[in-house]
């Protein structure tokens, strides 16, 4: 089937992190990514990259320019006037002073959609201060939510606030791509990776607004017996989600604790002492035990893996979410994945 976003130019300036996953996602999704890499791989690249294949850049061609030089510029400027659409993810200012702003872009390409990705956005007292995934999620105030009661706050590396970030930039340019057809005038899409992950965070300010997150009563998602995590005999860790009542039923009948009450689920003053008769249950087998027992049911159930494990995992296997490459580093599938709405009878 062909790929959704076939007959799309697109113009990535090299950057770190979320600039480079966002092109990677559209490569994915079919438009032709024309990557302008610096002549000497940067300092963060090296050190987190390190010299091997740069999963990154797949789908992509590599062009090198020096930003430096006035013919670099006018190459890069030539191509961003035959292009859809271009990344790039330095601070503010940066692109102006180059002469590759969206007012210098803009008189060679009007359609052109220009995507802008930053931690902090293009304007606001901190724009043009430095920072990582892990100061630009703390800001949003979610990362105070990754936090139990009297414990500090801990985020994934690079996959909340890069990586949503990303996802941010890739969906505001397709949008503003579907407008440039339909009006011929191209559109600045400012991501800020503090507006998107404060954006995606709407469904537990939902929650939070009910009072069952981020206040002074006990919490679900904190403080509850049923969602959480928990450690195993054999150091394996495994997950339960059993917020609602029938799930919560099936799960306390396959523990064997047929003197808990169900109906009692949401009575916060049994929590405690029911959260540590399920620590030490859980702590009484392998993490084995329990997948064998609970995964696949409708517990809400999953082993905490390793990368490592989740790649062979029998779900992520039947998927194909990971593969090996020629040279054998780990691969991703795009995602979302497309079928057509109606298949053709001669297939």
């Amino acid at each position: 089937m062909r790929p959704p976003l076939s007959g799309i130019r697109v113009v990535e300036f090299e950057g770190i992190g979320p600039g480079p996953l966002a092109g990677r996602m559209l490569a994915d999704m079919g438009a032709q990514v024309t990557l302008i890499a610096r002549p000497l791989k940067g300092a963060v690249n090296r050190q987190l990259g390190g010299d091997g294949e740069n999963s990154l850049q797949r789908g992509k061609t590599v062009v090198p320019l020096d930003l430096k030089q006035p013919d670099g510029v006018a190459q890069a400027m030539d191509l961003v006037a035959a292009a859809d659409a271009l990344i790039e993810g330095n601070r503010p200012g940066v692109m102006e002073r180059l002469r590759l702003g969206p007012a210098d872009c803009a008189v060679r390409n009007p359609r052109l959609v220009y995507g802008r990705m930053t931690g902090w956005g293009q304007s606001g007292p901190l724009a043009q201060a430095a920072g990582h995934d892990l100061n630009y999620v703390a800001l949003t105030g979610l990362l105070s939510l990754s936090a139990h009661r009297g414990e500090r706050p801990i985020v994934p590396p690079t996959v909340v606030g890069d990586a949503a970030g990303a996802l941010g930039l890739a969906f505001g340019m397709v949008c503003a791509l579907l407008d440039a057809r339909a009006s011929g005038q191209g559109r600045v899409v400012d991501a800020a990776i503090v507006d998107v992950v404060a954006m995606l965070g709407g469904i537990a300010q939902y929650v939070r607004a009910s009072g069952q997150l981020d206040g002074a009563e006990p919490s679900p998602f904190h403080d509850s017996p049923f969602y959480d995590v928990y450690a195993c005999a054999d150091g394996g860790v495994i997950t339960l989600g059993a917020l609602e009542p029938q799930f919560y039923v099936l799960l306390l009948d396959k523990l064997g604790l047929a003197d808990v009450d169900p109906a009692r689920q949401y009575e916060k003053t049994a929590w405690p002492a029911l959260k540590k008769r399920f620590t030490a249950l859980f702590a009484s087998h392998p993490r084995g035990h329990w997948c064998a027992l609970l995964e696949g049911s409708d517990v809400c159930f999953a082993p905490v893996l390793s990368i490592a494990e989740a790649t062979a995992h029998p779900h992520n296997a039947a998927r194909g979410i990971y593969s090996a490459s020629a040279s054998g580093a780990l691969q991703v599938a795009a995602a979302p994945r497309f079928q057509r709405l109606m298949e053709d009878s001669s297939d």
